[in-house]
């Protein structure tokens, strides 16, 4: 069957039941003209009579009776599926994938992961946790989770998290027995605890702002780590200085068990984005993932500024 003829059994099932021309036209959206030119195709095409016109009436023949039995159940069907798809529009479902930071990850992504699931349980979402940028679209991502210096090009990004701040720490022994730097330059007379990323050959360099005024420094100590967990852990336990993103410590800061040190050459800077290709058109359940990131950034940025 040509795919054309679809339509033209469609309109033969308006006809046999509105049995008129005229109101299955009206039903249709088309000229009554049209509509009896379409069946006497039909009827050709076939070689049947399907329908038996009177001045007053139109009605199936015994073939057109044999029709519409195979067709109803038919066009009932599709008439189901494409109300199935209807819901999925209604009821979004499918799977977003998702390469981030541990970091984002757990204080940023997942609460918004939480809720979206749980309102909607036919969106899966998939969360990658890598250390490295990842080429999103070589790897089939749907977005990715960055910091904003860190984002690449030919790319759709949407802020979703507050602005961040660093933090260097100790705890108040070592700081007892070493003395406290006031200065980003001190740190060479410390031991610091380093962080080395997954995969990087390089040590993190500790960066530092204040007034406007950049600074980078590499820093030397006994232990290196590519856990923040274990730093903060080497740090309370008396074994030098520390540096990550606040709110990683911001617990032991409050208790006492840790302090700050050089704070005021910690500046908040800008915080994560949500990136994806622009040529890309978002389904509706990253749509979902998409609103909900926001409204957390929003709630994050109100409550900041309220702080």
């Amino acid at each position: 069957m040509r795919r054309e003829e679809l339509g033209s059994l469609a309109m033969f099932m308006a006809v046999a039941e509105e049995r008129s021309f005229t109101k299955a036209a009206a039903r249709l959206g088309i000229s009554q003209s049209a509509l009896s030119h379409a069946m006497r195709r039909l009827e050709a095409r076939l070689g049947l009579r399907l329908l038996t016109r009177t001045t007053r009436s139109v009605a199936p023949t015994e073939a057109g009776e044999r029709l519409i039995e195979t067709l109803g159940p038919a066009l009932n069907d599709i008439d189901q599926k494409l109300a199935a798809l209807t819901e999925l529009r209604e009821k979004p479902a499918g799977t977003v994938r998702i390469t981030a930071g541990a970091h984002a990850a757990r204080k940023v992504l997942w609460p918004a992961i939480e809720r979206v699931t749980t309102e909607y349980p036919d969106v899966r979402i998939e969360v990658s946790v890598d250390a490295e940028l990842v080429d999103i679209v070589a790897e089939r991502f749907d977005a990715g989770v960055r910091l904003g210096e860190r984002l690449e090009q030919d790319m759709i990004a949407v802020p979703i998290s507050p602005r961040l701040r660093m933090a260097a720490f100790a705890s108040p022994g070592y700081l007892a027995a070493w003395g406290t730097p006031t200065s980003p330059y001190e740190l060479a007379a410390h031991s610091c605890i380093n962080l080395r990323f997954a995969g990087s050959r390089a040590l993190y360099s500790w960066e530092f702002e204040r007034d406007g005024k950049e600074l980078k420094v590499k820093t030397e100590g006994q232990l290196v780590f590519n856990d923040v967990d274990l730093i903060a852990q080497a740090a309370l336990a008396g074994r030098g200085i520390g540096f990550m993103l606040e709110d990683h410590v911001l617990d032991h800061l409050a208790s006492g068990r840790l302090v700050r040190v050089l704070e005021e050459w910690c500046e908040p800077f800008d915080g994560y984005y949500l990136y994806y290709p622009s040529r890309r058109q978002p389904s509706p359940a990253f749509q979902l993932v998409l609103e909900a990131l926001r409204l957390r950034a929003r709630i994050g940025t109100q409550h900041a500024a309220g702080a």
